[in-house]
């Protein structure tokens, strides 16, 4: 059968306050923060819109391979995703060729694909540059421009733009027309078969001048940076030439100020990425944005995402034979004479790398009949319903989990006493995560608050996350007897973080579950049944340290039982 991954979590009708917490004793800045100061400016990636660049590019899919019931206790999906769809990021290898290329304007920044662009380019003040007015004045097939004088002219009216801003630029074009096909046609097809206007998009001259004063990130709300027909290369090598980066297909930026709310744009680190499908959203003017507006501005932000690469440990292996789940698989389809690289697309679990546990992981939609799962399968829910209640019902599938959810202050339980604590007779065993160690970390620093982000640190990923040949000691390993399990918490560890009014648990190893099945199956019940999310597989929690602001944003994929993404931390 399948080995556990990922967790559950549910929508909550009200928000718990954000007077949140730390990773040690002392008090964060806070705020009330309801849902409503999160707004998301990330389009629905799903079959139906049109999030796929068109031309020649390959259609996002999304299937259902593995479904609770039987011998399965999880529902998982395969993913069909390359970095051009909907609301996506450019890097600088994107115009900028690597060095040794001998082709024009290589360079350093070259190398700085997803997996290597610095966290601190992620985030910014969100700076919003109203262009409406240009919005379907251009002729058909072309773009209307955004001209250094509307920059300017934003400036003269709120303030210079400057290191640490994101200059968003917004013309209302995707909240205009990202709809379902084929109306959703006039999108990107249309424009570029020249029956209807162009995207308002900025001129290289007006990209050259944000860029050259030190704007951290530009995003535009329409499908590319690029203006049609032949500007779209100059706009971006304006940019990205400065180490900017690009968020491509927001939307939603009416929702914001023109100054004050905080910005992050962050998607999964792929290896040799010039681009990527990202989330993007902001945090409106609070105590809390302008405590983060300061760190970002700072450059204090830290990566905590494994990097996703073919040879490296990132999807499940299942114990045994045949029992895996479907590997993170890299596929080229373009080649790019300009960059000397190809385009490609990925196929993967939705449990990949970095990711998020929705509730509708390991609980079934309403209607589910326990009858359809095994006898032994029935005989865990049994001894679980005994002892924790109801397991529940959930459809809470990974874009309808507020951001609100995946994201606060950071609380740091180092469980690394537990390693090596476990018999090899007992194998394949995890060490248990108990319900002392948690009241003893509260006793030591303070009690855990309401809205705050539980962080286990083991130690796992950071001791065993290697390349090939010498992959199989992360999860293959562990999951088959050969090498101890990672760290885990259990179902009671699980309702007492509940009962604090946790929303979200992390963990630095592959799962919250540990390796074994009926175990993990407890602990992922508990999580989908008080409406918690998990986000698993982070790295490098030893970088959080005093005061830390945890974010996890997953792309927005419609029906996902899982979902790729980023984790960062912004630190005092």
């Amino acid at each position: 059968m399948f080995h556990p991954l990922p967790t559950g979590h549910i929508i909550r009708v009200f928000v718990a306050s954000l007077w949140i917490a730390m990773v040690g004793p002392g008090d964060c800045p806070g705020q009330d923060a309801d849902p409503d100061d999160f707004v998301d400016l990330s389009l629905l990636v799903a079959p139906e819109y049109p999030c796929t660049w068109p031309p020649g590019f390959p259609p996002f899919q999304i299937r259902q391979y593995i479904r609770i019931g039987g011998d399965s206790v999880y529902n998982s999906d395969i993913l069909t995703i390359d970095g051009n769809t909907s609301t996506q990021m450019d890097v600088p290898p994107h115009s900028i060729p690597r060095p040794g290329t001998a082709l024009p304007n290589e360079g350093p920044l070259g190398l700085q694909f997803t997996d290597k662009t610095p966290a601190w380019r992620f985030v910014g003040e969100a700076c919003v540059i109203d262009v409406r007015a240009l919005l379907d004045t251009g002729p058909p097939g072309v773009s209307s421009l955004v001209k250094t004088a509307h920059i300017t002219e934003w400036e003269e009216a709120h303030r210079p733009l400057g290191p640490g801003d994101v200059a968003l630029l917004r013309s209302d074009y995707s909240d205009t027309y990202y709809k379902p096909l084929p109306a959703g046609r006039r999108f990107i097809a249309e424009p570029l078969e020249g029956t209807v206007p162009g995207w308002p998009d900025p001129h290289p001259d007006a990209m050259e001048y944000m860029a050259a004063k030190g704007v951290t990130a530009v995003g535009t709300d329409s499908p590319s940076m690029g203006p049609i027909p032949d500007l779209a290369e100059p706009t971006h090598y304006a940019g990205l030439k400065y180490g900017a980066i690009f968020t491509e297909g927001a939307t939603a930026l009416g929702k914001l100020p023109a100054t004050g709310a905080f910005y992050c744009a962050v998607g999964p680190r792929h290896v040799l990425g010039p681009y990527g499908e990202c989330r993007a959203f902001a945090i409106k003017p609070s105590p809390l944005a302008t405590w983060l507006n300061a760190a970002a501005r700072k450059k204090r932000v830290v990566d905590l995402s494994v990097v996703l690469s073919p040879d490296l440990p990132v999807s499940l292996p299942g114990s045994g034979v045949g029992n895996h789940r479907h590997p993170y698989t890299k596929a080229d389809f373009l080649y790019s004479a300009a960059l000397d690289l190809y385009h490609h697309t990925h196929m993967m679990d939705s449990h990949t790398g970095t990711h998020l546990v929705p509730p509708s992981y390991a609980l079934p939609q309403t209607g589910f009949r326990v009858r359809e799962h095994s006898a032994e399968i029935r005989g865990w829910l049994r001894d679980y319903e005994r002892e924790f209640g109801r397991r529940g019902y959930s459809d809470v599938t990974t874009e309808k989990v507020p951001l609100s959810d995946t994201c606060g202050w950071a609380r740091v339980i180092d469980v690394r006493e537990l390693v090596g604590s476990t018999s090899h007779d007992a194998w394949p065993r995890s060490p248990r995560i108990t319900l002392n160690m948690v009241r003893l970390y509260e006793k030591n620093t303070r009690p855990l608050k309401a809205g705050e982000v539980v962080l286990f640190r083991t130690g796992h990923n950071d001791r065993t996350f290697r390349p090939a040949p010498d992959n199989s000691g992360c999860i293959a390993d562990p999951v088959n007897g050969l090498t101890e399990g990672w760290p885990a918490p259990g179902p009671d560890v699980i309702k007492y973080l509940a009962s604090r009014d946790i929303r979200c648990v992390g963990t630095d190893a592959p799962t919250l579950g540990g390796v074994e099945p009926r175990h993990a199956a407890m602990t992922y019940w508990a999580l989908g049944s008080e409406g918690m999310v998990g986000v698993e597989f982070l790295i490098g929690l030893e970088n959080i340290r005093g005061k830390a602001y945890f974010i996890f944003a997953p792309i927005k994929i419609r029906d996902c039982h899982g979902g790729p993404g980023r984790a960062i931390a912004l630190t005092e």
